[in-house]
């Protein structure tokens, strides 16, 4: 069973990349169906690229990694790729794009496409062993009850992170990465979550609002969700990324106000109005009852001088919590860190030290925000390293 080309790993970067390669081409994966993350991404609608998707939205040991591949696969060529097939999109916020219709739509055009390239795919195939005697490549697989050996010239690395286990995710792409000599930075949840021991926020689970949040120097406008664990939505998932354990987190209530003279002015007309009853109209009600176990917000506004009304409000603008963990891989969209790109060319994904041995996708060292960032990159890192594929072979 001999090919020029085994992908392990039939998702978005795996599967983009078959559609690249050319010559005899297999794509492995142990799931019973290919792009399993595609079809539960976006609320089954998948967030397949962002119109701004560059350089600057992603994160890496080594932040120039990805631009090659960015700059020649880009957001608009997949989109091109998705208007060619017929399937309807739409931008839901932040240059966010989304099928009208089913993430499935995605995983057919990429099956469609594989098929157009002769590309085969087994399913429900589990990776026994991997090893090289210099020239090529030797998959030992399990199938259908049975034990296999197949043979290639080149072999890519497409399996993923650690990211959401239930659906099968390993650090398997880490453990052949490692075989071959390649570095591995530390890894971690990324777009995840944030946990809280005392489940503080149990009592407003579910209350939403939009937010500035801040950790590690970087800044996102967006919603945050308080939940049962602690803090959930797209804010607290895009600030994850930044956090380390230990560190604060910043929140500003009023990212597109100035609540102190707002307050000011409301005090002026209606001072006798209760305070929490003017915050309401500001922030969600339960949210300000909540504040109001800790923050003293009796009395009415007329109470209120302006030396008290600026230290509450500054309070709701720089709401500095500590959370205790996040909620790990178990829900973590992304794994950060990987397979160190410093092992990698940044035109080919090859491996620099081992001829054939290709890395893309979420199992290296490139990590996307939120927003369809993170399937651009599989997109643009599969097609870089199908593209380097085929010309080798030409």
């Amino acid at each position: 069973m001999t090919w020029d080309t085994i992908i392990l790993g039939a998702g978005a970067a795996g599967m983009m990349c078959a559609t690249q390669t050319g010559g005899r081409t297999l794509v492995l994966d142990h799931a019973k169906a290919p792009g399993e993350k595609i079809r539960i991404s976006g609320g089954g609608r998948c967030n397949f690229t962002n119109m701004y998707a560059g350089p600057e939205n992603f994160l890496s040991g080594n932040p120039h990694f990805c631009k090659s591949a960015l700059s020649r696969y880009t957001q608009w060529d997949f989109i091109n790729m998705v208007a060619a097939h017929g399937i309807h999109y739409h931008e839901k916020t932040l240059g966010q794009l989304f099928c009208d219709t089913s993430a499935k739509d995605i995983v057919a055009m990429l099956r469609a496409e594989m098929a157009k390239a002769g590309a085969d795919l087994w399913l429900e195939t589990t990776i026994a062993a991997v090893s090289h005697d210099g020239t090529t490549f030797s998959v030992d697989v399990e199938r259908n009850g049975n034990r296999q050996r197949l043979t290639c010239a080149n072999l890519v690395l497409a399996t993923g992170g650690k990211s959401i286990p239930k659906m099968g995710a390993t650090g398997l792409a880490y453990d052949i990465a490692r075989q071959f000599g390649l570095r591995i930075t530390d890894t971690r949840a990324g777009l995840v979550p944030f946990t809280f021991s005392d489940q503080r926020f149990k009592d407003i689970s579910g209350v939403a609002h939009p937010v500035r949040a801040t950790s590690g120097g970087t800044t996102f406008d967006e919603a945050m969700l308080f939940t049962h664990r602690g803090l959930s939505g797209p804010a607290m998932l895009q600030i994850s990324s930044f956090w380390h354990e230990g560190e604060d987190i910043s929140i500003n209530l009023f990212p597109d106000s100035d609540p102190f003279e707002e307050l000011r002015t409301r005090r002026q007309a209606q001072g006798r109005r209760n305070l929490t009853t003017e915050l309401a109209t500001l922030l969600p009600a339960r949210l300000v009852e909540h504040l109001s176990k800790t923050i003293d917000l009796t009395g009415n506004l007329a109470d209120q001088s302006d030396t008290a009304l600026r230290a509450l409000c500054d309070g709701l603008q720089n709401w500095h919590l500590r959370p205790s963990g996040t909620e790990g891989y178990r829900t973590a969209e992304i794994t950060l860190g990987g397979i160190d790109t410093d092992c990698l060319s940044s035109k080919t994904m090859e491996a620099k030290t081992v001829p054939g041995l290709y890395v893309i996708g979420e199992a290296a060292d490139v990590t996307g925000w939120l927003g369809g960032f993170n399937f651009q990159w599989a997109w643009s890192s599969g097609w870089a390293a199908g593209q380097a594929i085929r010309e080798a072979q030409s």
